[in-house]
């Protein structure tokens, strides 16, 4: 069944442009007066809407201004969790440092503890909430990591609370093992840990399906650099994409993410100019995380060095209970884009196709033919204005699939 959805004032399509590097705003393609031709959740057309409205039954009309957007993908998250860090979040901003936290049982450990102790139903109902929240915000497409559980049992029960939430949303999630966000609790070494985890919990993930990707926290505070490789080599040969938590507070994470040929590498606040200029040469998507920025009072990643040098350049959230609580996509990258002086086609790229290329998708984040109808629509009728008003301009209208969500 075939459905027309229009017309819209302005369809900012995101086509013919590049995947890495800078992007001016002249390359944007605005079709005027558009319609969105939908066939079995798959866009067939894009053109003038009076032309193709003679063509189709089934229109679902748009009675006010209204600017298309393709749905955005959220490439780095963690809403899979228990409990809350807010005591955390208080001591922080009031100046205690991460160890005086740590010790009085806050940090990542007091997630894993939460999480620990939460049932199944509990984590898919919480992850259900934020994703709805998403998707009321424009993203269609989310990752989700576990790594709260650190232990088989618990990190597949986070893993099947994901595929949960997947099965029964109308959001898109990408699940993503991050067994190795730390060393578990229970171990004093961080190589017996990582290889009980290649042993025992990777094998159990695929042959459940459980997810298709593997992250690690490569950090001074987590897994040393061959620590990662050796890790993510093994899951790598085991079927697995490869993800790594990089140059977060100290270099190293890049340069591996680069060497092994992770799809991403997320965080760079630490990356320097040598880290710059690895990605500008590598297929590896530099991913930014401005919510880190914004909850921890660090610097940004340098995403405008990035494109200058000609990486590609991924926005995302990082939502987490500790250290991104904030999970506001558009928000972040708004501001991320005046700090850093990002285009609007480049903020809008890095939210859209780019980030799709983070998660290995290539269906989605463009508003052409052969594309997921993922469709986020904003009350107005100028495109620039969402950027503008600094995430404050939230859809009105969001389609999943063609389907008004």
């Amino acid at each position: 069944m075939k459905k027309l959805i229009g017309p819209f004032k302005q369809v900012v399509t995101l086509e013919n442009l590049p995947v890495k590097g800078a992007i001016s705003d002249e390359q944007l393609v605005i079709r005027e007066n558009a319609g969105v031709l939908v066939s079995n959740d798959i866009i067939e057309a894009i053109g003038d809407f009076d032309q193709l409205v003679k063509t189709c039954d089934q229109v679902e009309r748009i009675e006010e201004d209204c600017v298309l957007l393709p749905g955005f993908v959220d490439a780095h998250t963690h809403i899979c969790f228990g409990g809350s860090r807010a005591r955390d979040y208080a001591m922080r901003v009031a100046g205690k440092p991460y160890l005086e936290i740590a010790r009085a049982g806050g940090g990542i450990l007091d997630s894993v503890r939460k999480t620990r102790e939460a049932s199944l139903d509990t984590l898919v109902a919480s992850a259900t909430q934020r994703a709805s929240r998403h998707l009321a915000e424009g993203v269609t497409t989310c990752e989700v990591k576990s790594g709260y559980g650190l232990s088989v049992e618990a990190e597949l029960k986070m893993l099947e609370a994901i595929k949960k939430v997947n099965d029964t949303h109308a959001i898109d999630i990408v699940a993503t093992c991050l067994a190795a966000h730390m060393r578990a609790p229970e171990y004093d070494d961080s190589t017996a840990y990582l290889n009980d985890v290649l042993a025992k919990l990777l094998p159990e993930v695929k042959s459940r399906k459980l997810a298709n990707r593997v992250d690690i926290f490569v950090e001074d505070t987590a897994f040393s650099v061959e620590e990662g490789r050796h890790y993510l080599n093994k899951a790598k040969a085991l079927g697995f994409d490869i993800t790594i938590h990089a140059d977060q507070f100290s270099t190293g994470g890049s340069a591996l993410a680069c060497e092994v040929g992770a799809i991403s590498a997320d965080h760079l606040e630490a990356s320097t100019d040598q880290e710059v200029a690895l990605f500008a040469k590598a297929d590896t998507v530099a991913v930014v995380l401005p919510g880190v920025t914004f909850g921890l009072g660090m610097d940004y990643a340098p995403a405008r060095k990035l494109l200058d040098q000609g990486a590609c350049v991924a926005i995302a959230t990082d939502w987490n209970p500790g250290s991104a609580p904030m999970g506001d996509l558009l928000m972040q990258a708004a501001v991320l884009g005046a700090v850093e002086k990002l285009t609007t086609a480049e903020t809008f790229a890095g939210m859209t196709f780019r980030a799709a290329k983070a998660l290995n998708l290539h269906d989605r984040g463009q508003l052409v033919a052969g594309q997921l109808a993922d469709l986020a629509g904003f009350a107005t009728s100028d495109y620039r204005e969402i950027l503008y008003h600094q995430g404050k301009l939230k859809p009105h209208k969001v389609w999943k699939r063609g389907k008004l969500v």
